[in-house]
């Protein structure tokens, strides 16, 4: 959905007695989606860490009047090595892609789209009304980024539970699974917390784990999180526990997985193994804008996204750290 940038917000560790560190993120503004660019709030991959167990890209944006802010227009784009999880709270948006599949997104269901080795799609929202959700990427491993590209939607249940109530999208949570496969261990829901309400969430230790606050003002095992912050937590913990601390409902996401140990490169919207790979996907996407489709297939209805200029050293790769 957007461009990977290099600069970033560095987590500052908050720690009490009881709990281990509670890393927490500041969102940056980052323009999204070439000349009508909306903004949206970056908090993955930051300074400290490129990934939280198989989740490598969180942007954050809305609630937006679309009738003022023009809404969501992202031109075809390509991805390579990388899953796209799109997740709305209000509004809408229509994703198409160079296999032909077509979909509307809309608060409740998830869409998910495997880029494997080589895709192009487009968002753009559909209605007017607020715009508020949030784009993920999840990393693919070795064994399965060459996979065919698939797409996939679903309405995602919501749940009661003490203290609100809780959608898993991805993976399994509190015996819930979504029943979406991962091409890595890990866990994607949104909860939803009733005024000074708790929930408590038993999660794998062997997991880290990261809460995004969409709205509201809570603590995460007894640290405090505001609005847009991302609180993350290593692995170790075996219960997450979220309080509200306000009079008005509380909303975000967590996320986690298995630490993802492979390393690989991390560039636009590629996610490829070594700087040349990279520039590879580069210039077959610069290529099917006036020739061959190729890898990235073809989609004529909006003008396609040109890549910017590699950079001018040598891509490293990362990993969790």
């Amino acid at each position: 959905m957007s461009r990977w940038d290099a600069e970033t917000w560095a987590p500052s560790p908050v720690a009490t007695s009881d709990h281990a560190a509670l890393e927490v993120t500041v969102p940056r503004d980052v323009p999204l989606g070439g000349l009508r660019a909306m903004t949206v709030r970056r908090t993955l991959p930051n300074r400290s860490r490129t990934t939280i167990g198989p989740w490598c890209f969180i942007d954050h944006y809305g609630p937006d009047d679309v009738a003022e802010s023009g809404g969501m227009s992202v031109p075809p784009h390509p991805h390579t090595g990388l899953q796209t999880v799109s997740w709305l709270f209000e509004g809408e948006i229509h994703h198409h892609d160079s296999t032909g599949a077509q979909a509307t997104v809309a608060p409740g269901s998830i869409n998910l789209m495997n880029a494997g080795a080589g895709i192009s799609h487009s968002e753009v929202s559909t209605s007017d009304g607020l715009l508020h959700g949030v784009q993920l990427w999840l990393v693919l491993p070795e064994s399965l980024r060459h996979e065919p590209a698939f797409f996939v939607a679903e309405q995602v249940p919501e749940h009661p539970r003490e203290g609100g109530s809780l959608r898993v999208f991805l993976g399994s949570l509190e015996g819930i699974s979504s029943g979406v496969p991962l091409a890595w261990p890990g866990v994607g829901a949104e909860f939803s917390l009733n005024p000074e309400g708790t929930m408590i969430l038993s999660v794998d230790p062997t997991h880290e784990h990261a809460v995004l606050l969409d709205a509201g003002s809570i603590t995460v095992n007894a640290h405090a999180l505001e609005a847009h912050e991302l609180g993350y937590t290593a692995t170790g913990e075996r219960q997450i526990e979220l309080t509200n601390t306000s009079h008005t409902p509380a909303r975000g996401l967590l996320l986690g997985g298995q630490p993802f140990e492979e390393e690989f490169v991390m560039w636009w919207n590629f996610i490829g193994r070594s700087h040349e790979e990279i520039q590879a996907f580069r210039d077959q996407w610069q290529e099917s804008l006036t020739g061959e489709p190729g890898r990235f297939g073809n989609l004529t209805h909006m003008p396609p996204l040109p890549a910017p200029e590699m950079p001018g050293v040598r891509l490293k790769a990362r990993n969790r750290r």
